[in-house]
């Protein structure tokens, strides 16, 4: 019986350690999914914003068009500017903006005058609002396409608000264009109020040189106006993320119920379960927007389930399959020596198969971002010791969410692991092709000469990515990249700043066109 129960004591002890590994592989596991959700997370705020800010150029340049028109011949006729403004087919293709329209500079000792040629004009009913004496006018004399809720706003004079005054003079001096804050449009009926706003861009006199602000106040003849509802603009532009993230448009940095722009939790009407959530700043016609975005549960599904969860049942299992085998080694002395072994075996090979799910991307096989960061931070003490460079790649494919869209995600996953196949053909043993989220790779060069050895590399990984693909099914795919280089220690002496600024590259050379690659600019002061 004192045997017996020798041989009983190391089986809480074994229990207790396998548990205690189950524990620390599914914390590490959950870890690297949070950080792969966040980064994910990141890249869409990154998407939204820009996708804002490339819309509001595009009706920039709207609005200079209808610029450029009085600026080349000094006059133009209503029908002519209705013209125009019809071609450009707003309301197909430009979500949001309520017309383009026309505000002259009417003096007061002018403004009987202009009301009785506007009437001529065959608007019997027309007057500047809101009435009263003021040294100017700049009544909406045309606001197209002047049908159903825009035939409200003829007459109206924003010039008498200090608020949007403010952003017609901003454009006035600047000679660029510039917004009012939120508003309220004139066009808003009572069963849809949106807030809004209005873009402005001043008119000089034809042939007039405006390069001062002085020249700018003295020959400016009126504006080009443009209504926007907020609403209508952003379901237009972000309609199909609505279902994974919550966005939030504030007029500014402060971040009130009264600064609201746009809230999409107020036009679903339904409450959210908010998971993460980031802030980001635009600026947009000399005015900031902060934009605030939340993921929903649904941008967990689109990720994918980690497999943490695996890891816990597969422990536990495991754990116990070992206290098991524990107990019937201890308790049976002539199987002892056999059992143990195996036992010992079957755990090395769960160990080693877990600790390489931890650290390894589960689609490619490639180190992921718990690895890679771990590669960096020795290649970086490496290259201090030594005093030699390393260089750090961000690389990212271009368009690749329309092909899981389109095709299927079957698609997209093997055209992933045929990109990480291709990178890995390019580089030295010494070097490491991380997969760190989605569509995102980095490549480590712990050793460089020159930062042109960096640039040969990725121009040769961008022209591989480059070549078509054969799917499985017969079909043939392309798609290309964007690469961001940063060099150590020129462009960073630490992960942080390396990383950033290879980021930030990369970001340049998809601003740039994609398909390119592109070096960090940025120099650390050594």
């Amino acid at each position: 019986m004192k045997n017996w129960f020798r041989y009983q004591i190391p089986i809480p002890l074994i229990l207790a350690a396998s548990l205690s590994v189950t524990y620390l592989l599914w914390q590490h596991e959950q870890r690297n999914a949070t950080l792969d959700k966040k980064t994910s997370f990141d890249f869409n705020l990154r998407e939204a914003t820009s996708s804002i800010e490339q819309r509001m150029a595009a009706y920039e340049q709207i609005v200079r068009g209808a610029q450029g028109l009085y600026a080349a011949s000094g006059a133009v006729e209503r029908g002519e500017f209705r013209a125009y403004i019809n071609a450009l087919q707003l309301g197909a293709n430009y979500s949001g903006i309520e017309g383009v329209g026309i505000m002259p500079i009417v003096p007061y000792a002018q403004k009987n005058a202009h009301i009785v040629a506007m009437r001529r004009q065959g608007f019997p009913d027309y007057m500047i609002r809101p009435e009263g004496p003021r040294g100017i006018y700049a009544p909406v004399i045309q606001l197209e396409p002047f049908v159903g809720r825009n035939l409200q706003v003829l007459g109206h004079d924003p010039y008498a608000d200090p608020a949007q005054r403010s952003a017609m003079e901003q454009a006035r001096d600047s000679g660029a264009p510039a917004i009012t804050g939120k508003v309220i449009l004139v066009q808003h009926t009572e069963a849809e109020v949106q807030a809004g706003f209005l873009m402005f861009l001043p008119m000089y006199k034809k042939g007039a040189h405006s390069d001062t602000i002085a020249a700018r106040r003295a020959n400016i003849t009126g504006w080009v106006v443009a209504p926007f509802r907020m609403d209508s603009l952003m379901a237009g532009l972000y309609g199909r993320r609505a279902s994974m993230a919550d966005i939030t448009i504030y007029d500014g940095v402060d971040m009130t119920p009264q600064t609201v722009l746009y809230d999409s939790r107020a036009v679903s009407g339904e409450p959210r379960d908010t998971r993460i959530e980031a802030t980001e700043y635009i600026e947009v016609g000399g005015r900031t927007w902060t934009l605030a975005i939340r993921s929903l549960p649904e941008f967990d599904v689109l990720q994918g389930e980690d497999s943490s969860r695996l890891i816990a049942i597969a422990g536990i299992g495991l754990s116990l399959l070992l206290t098991l085998l524990s107990w019937t080694l201890l308790s049976g002395r002539a199987r002892a020596i056999a059992l143990a072994q195996e036992m010992t075996r079957e755990l090395r090979e769960s160990e080693a198969r877990f600790r390489h799910q931890a650290q390894h991307d589960a689609l490619t096989g490639l180190p992921n971002r718990a690895l890679f960061n771990d590669r960096l931070e020795q290649a970086l003490a490496q290259a201090r010791r030594h005093r030699v460079r390393l260089a750090l790649m961000f690389v990212d494919l271009d368009a690749f969410k329309p092909i899981n869209d389109n095709l299927g995600h079957h698609v997209g996953d093997f055209l992933l692991k045929e990109v990480a196949a291709r990178m890995q053909q390019h580089v030295r043993a010494s070097d490491t092709v991380a997969r760190i989220g989605g569509d995102e790779f980095v490549v480590l060069l712990p050793s460089i000469e020159e930062t042109q050895d960096a640039l040969v590399l990725a121009e040769i990984i961008r022209r591989a990515i480059n070549q078509p693909f054969e799917m499985p099914d017969g079909k043939v795919l392309s798609v290309s990249s964007s690469i961001g280089v940063a060099v150590y220690p020129e462009n960073g002496i630490d992960e942080m700043q390396l990383s950033r600024n290879a980021d930030s590259a990369m970001y340049c050379a998809k601003q740039n066109g994609r398909n390119t690659v592109h070096v960090c600019q940025a120099k650390i002061a050594s």
